[in-house]
């Protein structure tokens, strides 16, 4: 057993990283400015994104994206169940409501099969959530949302340098959210980025910062204007330089920490595929996953335990995991405000009861992950049925 507690999914933060906020905090600047800037081009630049919009997460960004796109009181959001709450909460933000369609069995990503059957005449977007990094199967909801004048939305929060068929998620959508946050493939602490025509991200920008017509280095800078105007009623959604020097030095190390991702999900599928207790995750051959996560499932007619014991006895082996994500229709404030009930969504609740996420992130040793295959192997062999 590991003698120090493996923590489940730490920041991978550097020196150079450490330096770089450290000059910004000597700079003259420490707000929305030069570096905000600079990170914005850098980023849209990596995924091939016609421009770019830098937040404080990316709650912020499907919350504006929303809103860009003239969604409001009596339409209706098609999305998934198996998401985090940020991503069905900001549809209730902005008056609409979340309509539910349960997910792809291999996937676990929304099931384009089911989506047509789930649209009104008060549909108004798709917002699909790239599970775990994996990207979603978008042609066939980009042919759904041709045909019936729809609006789609990415919430890529664990997508960051996936790709579909080709395209990276951040140029699929009409709009697409990213997340920073302390646990993702890139961290800017907290943070998010918007992705998408310009055009749109020019009134998303303007909502950002108060609805003010000029933010703060535009006002103060040097050649500024003290002069602005209010012309929306924004939100205080914005990135500070602090954040997108951080952000810029976890660009530049992006493609190391995706191929160390990759090695750490192959080295595990590996020795999980060659046993009954478990179903390792999907990547189909028609995509480059971020691997945000490594969601194992359990099962569980292999095993004398449940999901949740099992995370116990990882535990107590100095390995930590979670899990992702407890589905939507499960949460009182859903589950009484649209009178869900568990079956409703049978795929994302069966399978709710038996995903574990396992350590994955750039700074693994070899040997880190060697403990982490051997704890699950010992937990399920010590508790099979």
């Amino acid at each position: 057993m590991r003698a120090r507690f493996l923590s489940f999914s730490p920041p991978a933060i550097f020196e150079e990283e450490i330096e770089a906020v450290a000059d910004t905090l000597r700079s003259e600047w420490i707000t929305t400015g030069p570096k905000v800037e600079e990170f914005e081009r850098a980023f849209s630049a990596f995924v091939g994104a016609r421009g770019g919009l830098a937040l404080n997460s990316c709650t912020a960004g499907l919350h504006l994206a929303l809103l860009t796109l003239g969604v409001g009181p009596g339409d209706e959001v098609i999305t998934t169940p198996m998401t985090f709450c940020a991503s069905v909460n900001v549809i209730e933000h902005v008056g609409a409501r979340p309509v539910l369609v349960d997910v792809e069995p291999d996937t676990l990503n929304i099931d384009p099969s089911r989506v047509e059957k789930a649209i009104t005449p008060r549909t108004k977007c798709l917002m699909p959530v790239h599970f775990s990094g994996q990207p979603c199967d978008m042609d066939p909801l980009l042919l759904l949302a041709g045909k019936h004048g729809l609006k789609v939305v990415e919430d890529a929060a664990h997508a960051v340098a996936a790709s579909y068929r080709g395209r990276m998620v951040g140029t699929i959508g009409d709009l697409t959210a990213f997340s920073f946050y302390a646990t993702k493939n890139l961290t800017t602490a907290e943070g998010g980025m918007l992705t998408g025509e310009p055009k749109l991200l020019e009134h998303a920008r303007v909502l950002s910062l108060h609805g003010m017509s000029k933010d703060a280095w535009r006002r103060y800078g040097r050649g500024g204007s003290w002069f602005y105007e209010v012309i929306a009623p924004g939100f205080k959604y914005n990135m500070t330089d602090i954040q997108a020097s951080i952000g810029l030095q976890q660009l530049r190390r992006l493609d190391g920490f995706q191929r160390r991702r990759r090695e750490i999900a192959a080295a595990y599928s590996q020795e999980f595929s060659k046993h009954p207790y478990f179903q390792t995750p999907t990547e189909r051959p028609d995509v480059v996953s971020s691997w945000h996560l490594y969601v194992l499932r359990l099962n569980r007619k292999t095993l004398r335990i449940g999901r949740d014991t099992f995370i116990e006895e990882l535990a107590a082996l100095n390995i930590g995991a979670s899990v992702h994500f407890i589905p939507i229709h499960l949460h009182p404030y859903y589950r009484t405000k649209y009178a869900y009930g568990p079956d409703d969504f049978p795929v994302a609740f069966a399978n709710y009861h038996r995903t574990i996420s396992l350590p994955l992130h750039p700074k693994l040793t070899d040997s880190d992950v060697q403990d982490v295959i051997d704890a699950v192997l010992r937990v399920a062999g010590s508790n099979r049925a």
